[in-house]
């Protein structure tokens, strides 16, 4: 069975905008998912947060289309994982965002990978984490 993967859109904004010193190791961990043929989680709210920083919608699909069709799985963030989402990062201090990352992961049986080690340590009974450096 291939691996499951959730980039953190820090992940694909570093990729997209060349953005040193992470762009390289952010490229290297796409190609290493494409070459091993892993399914990458990818979600509204990756696509709202692109949004967020300035990419269009057909800058979205264009740095997604370098992964094969059937590797990439769009999915949506529901209103029950929004409401879990808003209390985990009250609780534990975190963005929100961070938190809807690792509920997408885990109940997507994928990997978060994020660079933001910091936040996502406190969530590391909610998904599996790592950083891009320790995959690539």
């Amino acid at each position: 069975m291939s691996e499951k993967y959730l980039l953190d859109t820090q992940i694909w904004i570093d990729h997209y905008l060349k953005r040193e010193p992470f762009a390289e190791t952010a490229l290297k961990l796409i190609l290493k998912t494409i070459k091993e043929d892993s399914i990458i989680i990818f979600s509204n709210f990756n696509e709202k947060e692109m949004k967020d920083v300035g990419l269009s919608s057909d800058e979205i699909n264009s740095l997604l289309s370098i992964i094969k069709p059937d590797h990439i799985k769009r999915v949506s963030v529901t209103k029950s994982q929004f409401e879990e989402a808003k209390r985990l990062a009250r609780q534990r201090d975190i963005p929100l965002g961070d938190t809807i990352h690792a509920l997408l992961a885990r109940d997507h049986e994928a990997q978060l990978v994020s660079r933001d080690e910091k936040d996502f340590r406190k969530l590391k009974d909610v998904a599996i984490m790592a950083e891009p450096k320790d995959l690539v």
